[in-house]
C-alpha cells in the first residue's frame, strides 16, 4: 500500500470542538493581556519569519483573530461544516487534513508576500483551513443544500465554486480590504491536492456522481 494513503483507524473524538475551544482561548487571552502582543508573536509576519526564523507562526497564525466578528464567523463555519467532515473522515484524518491545509496555505501566502516585497503583512485567522474544510464538506456531501446568508439555497459544490470565483475576483481586482484572499484560495487548492494525493478522491468526479 502507498504509505501516503495508509488510513488511520477510524475514531471520532470531537477534534473540531477542541479547535474551536483553542481559538476562543487565544482570542480571550488577547483581550485580557493585550492583542498587540498576541498578534505580533503568533501571527505570520514574513519579515519576522525571514529575519528571526519564527517558523512556528505557520501553525499559530491559524489560531489568532483580530475581532469578535472574525472569530465568530470562522468558528461558526468550522463548527457547522467541520463536525460533519470529521465524522466522515475520522478525527485523526481530519486533524491532519486541517493542519496540513492551513500550514501549506500559510506557507504559500508567505511565498507570495515575499515575492511581492510585502514583508510586513500580518497573516492571521483560520480561514485558509476552514475553506479547506468547506471543500471537504462539498466532496463528501455534494447534494447537501446550504442556505447562504440564511436565504439563498445552494448545493455545497456550487457554494465552493462560487466562493472560489469571488476570492479570485477580489484577489485580481485588489479589492476586499485586508482579507487574505490568496490564503483562502490556497486553502481550497491544498485541500484539493490532499483529496487527490492522500485520499485518492477526485473532487470533480465526486461532484459528477
Amino acid at each position: 500500500m502507498n504509505p501516503l494513503r495508509r488510513p488511520f483507524r477510524y475514531r471520532y473524538s470531537g477534534v473540531v470542538l477542541w479547535l474551536v475551544g483553542i481559538n476562543i482561548l487565544v482570542f480571550l487571552l488577547g483581550q485580557l493581556f493585550g492583542r498587540l502582543y498576541i498578534d505580533w508573536f503568533f501571527s505570520m509576519i514574513p519579515a519576522l519569519v525571514i529575519t528571526r526564523y519564527w517558523l512556528w507562526t505557520f501553525v499559530t497564525y491559524m489560531f489568532v483573530h483580530d475581532s469578535f466578528a472574525h472569530i465568530f464567523f470562522n468558528m461558526f463555519a468550522l463548527f457547522v461544516f467541520g463536525i460533519q467532515v470529521e465524522r466522515r473522515m475520522g478525527s485523526k484524518e481530519f486533524l491532519l487534513f486541517y493542519l496540513v491545509s492551513g500550514i501549506l496555505a500559510g506557507f504559500f501566502s508567505f511565498v507570495v508576500y515575499a515575492a511581492t516585497n510585502d514583508y510586513n503583512t500580518s497573516l492571521m485567522g483560520a480561514s485558509g483551513a476552514i475553506f479547506a474544510v468547506q471543500l471537504a464538506y462539498a466532496v463528501y456531501y455534494p447534494n447537501s443544500i446550504i442556505y447562504l446568508w440564511g436565504l439563498l439555497p445552494l448545493r455545497a459544490p456550487v457554494m465552493v465554486l462560487g466562493f472560489t470565483a469571488i476570492e479570485l475576483f477580489f484577489m485580481i481586482s485588489r479589492q476586499g480590504g485586508n482579507v487574505a484572499h490568496i490564503t483562502h484560495l490556497a486553502g481550497f487548492g491544498f485541500a484539493w491536492l490532499y483529496f487527490l494525493i492522500r485520499l485518492g478522491i477526485n473532487p470533480i468526479q465526486a461532484w459528477r456522481r
